[in-house]
């Protein structure tokens, strides 16, 4: 780590996250992926992953305590509201809006990697900044992280409806307005069988309504059927 620039981390961690680190080298390891110890074990030892188990216990801690406060719902529909909040769709898109993909240290394999593998590492920063801010300074200042960046998602995803299980809540949609069922068919499968990419259609009809793109057939079900209840919401 010697010599090694820490002015942006120092930067994104004034500008974007609001305060000074006191161990800025707990945001840098973070910030690292597996891979970039791999190539650089002469200058490098630490990647983010045991800040990226700390991290995600203290999202799950907060989001569940926050949801248990402010919400008289049964157990399983608070734990579907979590679910919803903590997947790595949601804080992915949260470190991708908080600018620190170029700070991220992956090997140049990750960094020409697919979306989803990329979406993945993400969020695993993310987590793992979590887990940096919690250790440096504290639980109130991660939970006000947290609260910023991911509990603030929690009235669209409420409104939108996007906490339910997507297929399920797309035959009850699909079945009120169309009158049908959706069956979903696979539109192209690529990779090799270890990093299998599949895309798959959700059908109304036999009208193509939503695309959706996983490691499996059945993520990609999801992503389909999340793809199709948006374009029902474009018709209310």
């Amino acid at each position: 780590m010697t010599g090694m620039p820490v002015g942006p981390y120092v930067d994104f961690a004034r500008e974007k996250l609001g305060f000074d680190f006191n161990n800025i080298q707990l945001l840098i390891t973070a910030l690292t992926h597996r891979s970039y110890v791999n190539e650089h074990k002469k200058s490098v030892s630490e990647h983010n992953e045991r800040l990226e188990f700390l991290g995600d216990a203290v999202l799950e801690l907060v989001v569940t305590d926050y949801l248990y406060k402010n919400f008289s719902e049964p157990e399983g529909i608070l734990t579907s509201w979590r679910a919803a909040l903590v997947r790595t769709e949601s804080i992915g898109e949260a470190g991708q809006k908080l600018g620190y993909e170029p700070l991220v240290r992956m090997s140049k394999g990750e960094k020409q990697g697919s979306e989803r593998a990329r979406l993945q590492i993400l969020a695993n920063a993310f987590e793992a900044t979590i887990g940096s801010i919690y250790l440096d300074q504290g639980y109130d200042r991660a939970a006000e992280f947290i609260t910023k960046h991911i509990l603030a998602k929690l009235p669209a995803i409420l409104d939108e409806g996007t906490w339910r299980d997507p297929k399920s809540h797309l035959q009850e949609v699909s079945q009120q307005i169309d009158g049908a069922t959706p069956v979903y068919k696979v539109m192209t499968e690529e990779g090799p069988d270890h990093d299998k990419v599949f895309t798959l259609g959700a059908y109304v009809n036999d009208k193509l309504m939503g695309k959706g793109v996983g490691p499996s057939k059945q993520s990609a079900q999801q992503m389909a059927a999340r793809a199709a209840l948006q374009e029902y919401a474009k018709k209310k």
